[in-house]
């Protein structure tokens, strides 16, 4: 498989592509079906974690449930860092970084003119709610491709310094920290999956849970869950597919 500006590698023993400007490393994502959304099952295991009321109160807005079909793609191992948006954004300056120095590993969280400038830059796409969701799963059918205990705050990752770290995240698709950070997808958010979403809807946005760190136990887990579901409001992290 060829793909422009992309050099073919080997990284924590999986192929991989790497953009030859930015550096940013992209895994493949198999094509296949899958049933999207929070299913009958989930919703009978999360009935059993009291902090999980708040999210079942909103189930809705992750059903009905329905099969998928998406083909294969290239997804980025994990969210661009503050140094890869520079690639495209030379001035970019991210007030989410708490001054950590480390922009080269530090993921980039986005908001007003530097998302909408980043966005037009890129030559890669955003990837659709239903691929994130694909990919996030990575074949499985539980709450997050782990099983169905909730992640620790240890196991998500808001930087990709130390790559132990970096392959200890990856899912079965190779993909790394999947529901740790605000992403933003390409669609528009609708209330629930038959509906469709107004034109002024705000874009959809998946994962988040680190964006809460440190955490107060009231149930931020549940942002890491693979059905899981919200709309932007703030900053998010961009994690290119093509």
């Amino acid at each position: 498989m060829i793909f422009d500006g992309l050099t073919e590698t080997v990284v924590a023993g999986r192929p991989a592509w790497r953009h030859d400007g930015s550096g940013v490393l992209f895994r493949r994502v198999p094509g296949g079906t899958y049933r999207m959304g929070l299913s009958d099952a989930e919703m009978a295991t999360l009935s059993a974690y009291d902090d999980a009321s708040v999210l079942l109160d909103d189930a809705h807005r992750m059903r009905p449930t329905q099969m998928i079909t998406v083909e294969p793609f290239l997804m980025a191992r994990h969210p661009l860092t503050i140094a890869q948006v520079r690639h495209w954004l030379p001035d970019y300056e991210d007030d989410y970084a708490d001054g950590e120095g480390d922009d080269e590993h530090t993921a980039a969280r986005l908001e007003d003119e530097w998302l909408d400038a980043l966005l037009e830059a890129l030559p890669f796409r955003l990837p659709t709610e239903a691929e994130w969701e694909y990919a996030a799963r990575a074949g499985t059918t539980t709450l997050n491709w782990r099983g169905d205990e909730p992640p620790t705050e240890e196991e998500l990752l808001g930087r990709f310094g130390a790559e132990a770290e970096v392959a200890a995240s990856e899912n079965p698709f190779g993909l790394a920290a999947m529901g740790s950070l605000t992403e933003r997808c390409a669609d528009r958010y609708a209330i629930c999956y038959a509906d469709p979403a107004p034109a002024d809807a705000p874009p959809v946005v998946r994962g988040g849970a680190v964006d809460l760190s440190p955490w107060q136990d009231c149930g931020e887990w549940l942002l890491a869950l693979s059905a899981s579901r919200g709309w932007q409001d703030m900053f998010t992290s961009i994690r290119p597919v093509i």
